[in-house]
This record gives C-alpha cells, sequence and structure tokens, in this order.
C-alpha cells in the first residue's frame, strides 16, 4: 500500500462543514488503498484570534506560554477531524506534535524540527488507522512545546511525509496550484504543472505564499515529492519535484 500524507490548511478546516468534506476526502483516499496520515492546521483565523487575545493582556507575551497557547488550534481541528472521520466508520487517531515525536530545537515560535520519531505514527498505519497529527508544532529537546513559525504546518506534513516514507505529501490549499503569477491579480496567470524544488524556493523567498519556505527546503533534502492541490476540487495540482523534465506533460 502506497503512504499518503495530506496537509489542509485554515481555510480548508475553517468549519464543521469543511471538516466533514475534509473527512470525506480523506476517507476516500483510505478507500482507495492507501495508508492515510492527515496534518491539519488551526480552523480559520484560530491562531490570528489567539494570538490577539495574548497581546490584549501584553505587548510582549512570554514566548513558552504563547506557544502553548498557539498549539490549541491545530489540537481543536485534528481532534474535530478525528470525530468525523470515525463518524464515516474508518478509525482515525489524533496526536499532538510532541505525541507523533516531533523533536525540535528550544527556538519558541520559529523552532526548527531536528528529529522525527515516527514509531507511534507507524504503530497507528500498521492497524490500520487514519493518523491525524497538528502542523505547526513539535516538542523541544527541553520538554517544551514549541511552534513552528507561520506556515509550519507544510513543514510538518513534509517532515513526516520524509520519516514515514510516504510516496507523496499533498498538501491541500485554497489555491488549486502554483501559478506563474498571483491567479487573483493577473488575469492570464498560468498553472504549473511541474516545478523543481530550486524553483519553488525562489518563489517562496520572493514572497509566494503557496508553501513554506522551510517545507520546500526539507522537501529537497529529503527528496519528498510534494503535490500542491485545491481542497475544494478534485483536479490535478502542481508537483514540486527534483527534476521538472520527468515530469512535463508529452
Amino acid at each position: 500500500m502506497a503512504i499518503v500524507v495530506q496537509k489542509y490548511g485554515g481555510s480548508s478546516v475553517r468549519s464543521v462543514e469543511r471538516i466533514r468534506a475534509v473527512a470525506e476526502r480523506v476517507v476516500a483516499a483510505k478507500r482507495a488503498g492507501n495508508e492515510v496520515v492527515v496534518v491539519v492546521s488551526a480552523m480559520g483565523d484560530t491562531t490570528d484570534d489567539l494570538l490577539a487575545m495574548a497581546h490584549e493582556i501584553t505587548p510582549l507575551p512570554n514566548p513558552r506560554e504563547l506557544d502553548m497557547l498557539l498549539t490549541a488550534g491545530e489540537r481543536i481541528a485534528m481532534s474535530l477531524l478525528g470525530i468525523a472521520i470515525n463518524a464515516l466508520g474508518f478509525a482515525a487517531s489524533s496526536y499532538t506534535g510532541s505525541q507523533a515525536g516531533i523533536i525540535t530545537d528550544t527556538s519558541h515560535g520559529k523552532a526548527r524540527i531536528i528529529d522525527i520519531r515516527p514509531g507511534r505514527i507507524l504503530g497507528a498505519l500498521e492497524r490500520g488507522d487514519v493518523v491525524i497529527v497538528a502542523g505547526f508544532q513539535g516538542v523541544s529537546t527541553a520538554y517544551d512545546v514549541t511552534t513552528l513559525g507561520r506556515g509550519g504546518s507544510d513543514t510538518t506534513a513534509v517532515a513526516l511525509a520524509a520519516a514515514v516514507r510516504a510516496d507523496v505529501c499533498e498538501i491541500y490549499t485554497d489555491v488549486d496550484g502554483v501559478y506563474t503569477a498571483d491567479p487573483r491579480v493577473v488575469l492570464d496567470a498560468r498553472k504549473i504543472h511541474a516545478i523543481s524544488y530550486e524553483e519553488m524556493l525562489e518563489l517562496a523567498a520572493s514572497g509566494a505564499k503557496v508553501l513554506q519556505v522551510r517545507s520546500v527546503e526539507y522537501a529537497r533534502r529529503h527528496g519528498v515529492k510534494v503535490h500542491v492541490r485545491s481542497s475544494f476540487s478534485d483536479e490535478p495540482g502542481t508537483w514540486v519535484v527534483e527534476e521538472v523534465s520527468a515530469w512535463s506533460r508529452p
């Protein structure tokens, strides 16, 4: 069986209705014979709302406590998705970043993943469970909860894909791929079928918000095939790979 890692951003899980739709997509991948690991962001603007509340209390929240607060959003999303998948008749187990074995350095708010110990995830997959992991977070070498910075769920997904040797890491978002320009601004922007890690890094560094820079760096380092897709359609998106020529359309 193929192992597929799917990541869903905040807009993809912004409501109970959207979470149900994500559950249906995950179950479809499971029915197709795949082992599925799902990484979720917080629902909608949850992270911004939590951050705003912290700054109402003080302009400089304690970094450790702020990380503890912000990781709550992903835990809510992962639990609701687990409930939705179980309600569809498929076993699902949800895990926080620390439970999933994501080990980071001690930099609160911008931690880097230094190791992943996927034993618990692999055990759940062997039982036949869909595994759901809270994105954007881990546990530091000092045993504190940490966050990975904006867009950190992308890095969580790619890192997990590398750790479990997934066949593909699907990044589901509110756009249906990578374009030659912002399609909301440039009317004749074209969707790119495949793009190299290096080219994607240049786009990300230039301000494109499709993928976090660290996630692309991780994918390049570990050879993870990334497929950027829309969570609102079944259309193929953009592949981010080492060699574009092998992925060009005939």
